[in-house]
């Protein structure tokens, strides 16, 4: 409870940039600014995730990294948004709401089946999912469905205080130099 109090001073703090980034998705592509997609949360159950939204009004459900060509439909401020990782800062609501958590394995599509099995067969199904984690810091996007389980796994056997702030710092530095990024 004490961590959500947190978060949502946090969130307060954060407002004028909320509101400055809203503005610019609307100035580029207009409303609506915020995206929300069904993720799998702790123990498997869904929920709806938010991010500012960074492609093309009506794409749907469909990931970018899925897509033929899926750059043509990123917006202009997308790019930036989801160079310094800006697009995941609506998900302090999500922490707000008790869905997630700073630190945890970042949430599944509900449609990823293989990573959705991978991680309740280890029981990092057990942890509730977090904007950041180990397997993020550790290649994000450049790793494979096996590799971010085990690193989940690993953050599963291995978490505590120490480690969750060595995450919070190696996330402030793969944010600043937008490391392991896929636009």
């Amino acid at each position: 409870m004490l961590a959500r109090l947190f978060i949502l001073f946090i969130t307060i703090l954060l407002m004028p940039i909320l509101l400055l980034l809203a503005i610019i998705i609307l100035l580029d592509d207009g409303y609506p600014f915020l995206f929300s997609q069904e993720r799998i949360g702790i123990n498997q159950s869904r929920f709806k995730i938010y991010k500012f939204r960074t492609m093309k009004k009506d794409m749907g459900d469909i990931p970018s990294h899925l897509l033929k060509n899926g750059n043509s439909y990123v917006i202009r401020s997308g790019y930036f948004l989801r160079k310094f990782s800006l697009d995941e800062l609506p998900q302090l609501f999500n922490i707000i709401f008790g869905d997630m958590t700073l630190i945890g394995p970042r949430p599944a599509l509900y449609n990823q089946d293989d990573l959705i099995s991978l991680r309740k067969e280890l029981g990092v199904n057990k942890l509730k999912p977090g904007i950041t984690g180990w397997a993020q810091v550790n290649g994000r996007d450049e790793l494979s469905i096996q590799e971010k389980v085990d690193l989940d796994y690993y953050y599963l056997k291995n978490r505590g205080l120490m480690m969750d702030v060595k995450i919070i710092f190696m996330t402030i530095n793969k944010v600043l130099f937008a490391k392991n990024i896929s636009l």
